[in-house]
């Protein structure tokens, strides 16, 4: 941790995750404690991450944030949460007789700025990574050990999961104070070094429903989200985590589909009905089950969360094919070099007989682009003192 003149400060990174086994609908508002388990892999930070930095200083007179380059409302109840959360456990952790080596008070305020290197709010988990990677780097700050998962969970639900790389599971939990709602890592990054993750970006404006309103309207109307979460999660949530140790990915991709096909399910059963899918999503879950059916096995599995883009699983040996398969029937629109970021894939031929199978008529322009990616690890701390987003008087950096 540097030290500039009489400020404390901290830089991490936090990953996203895409749950296989989805989270919708919360039995405590104000906890944000879930209505079932969920399970998630965590994306590689190289292609998308959350960085935050976290300073404290006894000239700070208040809290702030800035995300993306512009302050926000310190004031916003999770955020507040958050902040609370971390403060009460560094004080239990002085009161238990650790006493912290760093001269620093719990009264002092603490200045936060986060980026995004990908859209905010356009269904790409970002509120996940960013309240993860905020929960990290004030515990690193306020010098907190203990477990983070209720920090994180009292920013956004599925940050939890964000804690921790590979494969992690957000097990609910019975307690009415939320203790035991937390998340665990199922098998480490390292576990499956052949699955790849392909994100087609299909829009990055913001949904039309925000995942918070969303969730709360289909606990209160859809019997069948009810019915998921009490009588299909728990078998689902043992057989995804046998799927993932087993590295068996005919039954995780099945199993991948299934789940989020029936979550957004539970959002046409919400009253009144929400649609998180556009025409150009369910395209991309044609072109799936046509490229599957070719080749007379599950290669490819897609999974939504509540926005239009697809994210996509598969092993190594399958991406070139299955990227040039999304080419052809979504042609880019003049950005050809730009259409694929992420991880190098290399180009090949369609054969004949797959484009005959895909058979639909091409969407020019409907994916903007491909994010190809990996399983990755959890936050991690930056030592690197140019990496801080705030300079020594505790404010942004000026954008270089």
């Amino acid at each position: 941790m540097a030290s500039e003149k009489r400020l404390e400060v901290v830089t991490c990174t936090a990953p996203v995750n895409i749950a296989v086994i989805k989270y919708w609908g919360k039995r405590d508002e104000e906890l944000i404690l879930p209505i079932n388990s969920s399970l998630s892999v965590t994306l590689h930070q190289d292609q998308l991450k959350t960085t935050t930095t976290a300073a404290i200083s006894r000239d700070f007179t208040e809290d702030r944030i800035w995300l993306n380059g512009r302050e926000e409302d310190v004031g916003q109840p999770r955020l507040q949460a958050c902040l609370r959360e971390i403060r009460r456990l560094a004080r239990k952790r002085r009161s238990d007789g650790h006493e912290d080596p760093l001269p620093l008070s719990l009264s002092y305020k603490v200045h936060v700025a986060s980026v995004n290197n990908f859209p905010t709010a356009a269904g790409l988990a970002s509120s996940a990574a960013g309240y993860a990677c905020l929960a990290y780097a004030l515990a690193r700050v306020y010098g907190v050990e203990s477990d983070l998962s209720e920090v994180a969970r009292r920013g956004s639900g599925s940050a939890c999961r964000s804690l921790y790389g590979g494969f992690v599971e957000w097990q609910m939990g019975e307690r009415a104070d939320g203790k035991d709602s937390i998340a665990r890592q199922v098998a480490p990054e390292s576990h499956w070094p052949e699955l790849r993750v392909l994100i087609l970006v299909v829009s990055t404006e913001k949904k039309p429903t925000g995942s918070t309103a969303g969730m709360q309207t289909s606990v209160e109307t859809s019997a069948l989200l009810r019915f998921r979460a009490e009588a299909l999660v728990p078998a689902r949530m043992a057989e995804m985590t046998r799927c993932v140790r087993k590295r068996d990915f005919q039954a995780f991709g099945q199993l991948t589909m299934k789940d989020s096909n029936q979550f957004h399910a539970t959002c046409m059963d919400t009253f009144p009905p929400i649609s998180y899918l556009n025409d150009t999503s369910r395209r991309i879950i044609h072109l799936v089950h046509c490229f599957n059916a070719h080749h007379r096995q599950t290669k490819v599995a897609y999974t939504f969360d509540a926005g239009a883009n697809a994210v996509i699983f598969t092993l190594d040996d399958t991406v070139a094919e299955f990227v040039a398969a999304v080419r052809h029937s979504f042609p880019p629109e003049l950005n050809g070099d730009k259409f694929l970021k992420g991880l190098p894939v290399e180009p090949v031929p369609l054969s004949d007989e797959l484009k005959a199978a895909l058979g639909t008529d091409p969407t020019p322009g409907g994916i903007k682009y491909i994010i190809a990616t990996q399983v990755g690890p959890g936050p991690q701390v930056l030592d690197d003192p140019g990496a801080h987003l705030l300079g020594p008087d505790g404010l942004p950096k000026a954008a270089a």
